[in-house]
């Protein structure tokens, strides 16, 4: 991943319980949709695999990482498969070291501001606020006061109708999962759905960057 690009489009999607035979139709409908940057968690089954076809379908026109890489194991098959960075809903001592000495982008999860701040100061690329719904866009507003410098990727109850409320409150980065790849959607192969609401996400981002 080169962060230089993700901050260009910084949304994230997350992609969790994926059965192998949908990664590919599913990934193809999200290139269409224009989104550049998804994550398949480490605690879905065939997790690697998955990783490894999304690799190949994305053919170099999106970044696919790992998530909820809890150690140093998962970590290492992920990177094995091809993930070109890392997400964890906590931070992960080992991990993190892992990462940061071998430049790989890694996104730790942490929740108050010491969590936060810890994550960052360990050398964290961006630091995952979650879950963010709990708290709402105001949070990152107040942890952005004393921590100006630290970015914040925002992760839990994000839409397509707050994601401008989050921008401007502080967060550098926003994703989405279960909220847009809806079981139901992917169960009937309902790609058109997904990507419809992927591009609703991309063009209030884009007309926030407009002003």
């Amino acid at each position: 991943m080169k962060i230089e690009e993700f901050r260009k489009l910084p949304i994230l999607g997350i992609l969790r319980g994926i059965e192998l035979d949908l990664i590919d139709p599913l990934i193809q409908a999200v290139i269409a949709s224009g989104l550049k940057t998804i994550e398949i968690t480490m605690n879905t089954k065939s997790a690697p695999e998955l990783i490894k076809k999304a690799v190949k379908t994305a053919g170099g026109s999106m970044s696919v990482g790992a998530g909820t890489v809890l150690n140093i194991q998962d970590l290492k098959l992920a990177l094995d498969s091809g993930a070109a960075f890392i997400v964890s809903p906590v931070v992960v001592n080992e991990v993190m070291e892992y990462c940061v000495k071998n430049k790989i982008p890694v996104f730790p999860g942490a929740l108050t501001p010491q969590e936060i701040f810890k994550a960052w100061q360990m050398g964290a690329t961006m630091v995952k606020v979650f879950p963010a719904k709990f708290f709402g866009p105001e949070y990152f507003k107040e942890i952005k006061g004393p921590f100006n410098d630290i970015e914040l990727l925002a992760c839990a109850g994000v839409t397509a109708e707050n994601l401008r409320t989050y921008f401007s409150s502080g967060a550098s980065a926003v994703s989405f999962g279960a909220g847009v790849f809806k079981r139901e959607w992917l169960l009937s192969r309902d790609f058109a759905s997904i990507s419809r609401v992927i591009k609703g996400f991309l063009q209030e981002y884009k007309m926030l960057k407009r002003g």
